[in-house]
């Protein structure tokens, strides 16, 4: 019998899955931008990546499985309405601003500093959104941001 203590166990891993709508398009921005590795080639349009210590999944999207019969995966519709988003904490988001901005990524704004941490955001090919995230020392003023 299982006890409901048996979840998490050791050896689960958290893995995020990105979909794309032109898959080689998003593959090199996530390696040639981003600096990703690819783990494994699962299929011609599924691969796990290695990012920071971290993996993700990129695949494109598809209509409804057996196993999630009502589900339909794609890429986000409007990049202005973000449910997720990739957050990269960096030492020194300046620096990865410009290293990434010389790679071809294209950033909403400069970084930004409030005072309890400096961050800039930057889309994918595909919208998903990701910010570059760097801690300050100063505690955030109310009201600032979200």
């Amino acid at each position: 019998m299982t006890s409901t203590n048996d979840f998490p166990t050791t050896g689960e891993e958290l893995r995020y899955l990105l979909m794309a709508s032109d898959y080689a398009r998003s593959l090199a921005f996530y390696c040639d931008v981003l600096g990703a590795t690819v783990i494994r080639q699962i299929s011609d349009v599924l691969c796990l990546l290695s990012f920071g210590g971290s993996e993700f999944l990129l695949t494109v999207g598809g209509g409804p499985t057996r196993d999630k019969p009502t589900v339909t995966f794609a890429p986000p519709i409007d990049p202005n309405t973000v449910s997720s988003e990739l957050n990269i904490r960096v030492p020194d988001c300046f620096a990865a601003y410009e290293v990434l901005r010389s790679r071809g990524a294209e950033f909403l704004t400069p970084p930004v500093d409030w005072g309890y941490e400096v961050r800039a955001f930057l889309r994918d090919p595909d919208g998903h959104l990701l910010e570059i995230t760097q801690s300050g020392q100063q505690k955030s003023q109310a009201g600032e941001h979200a």
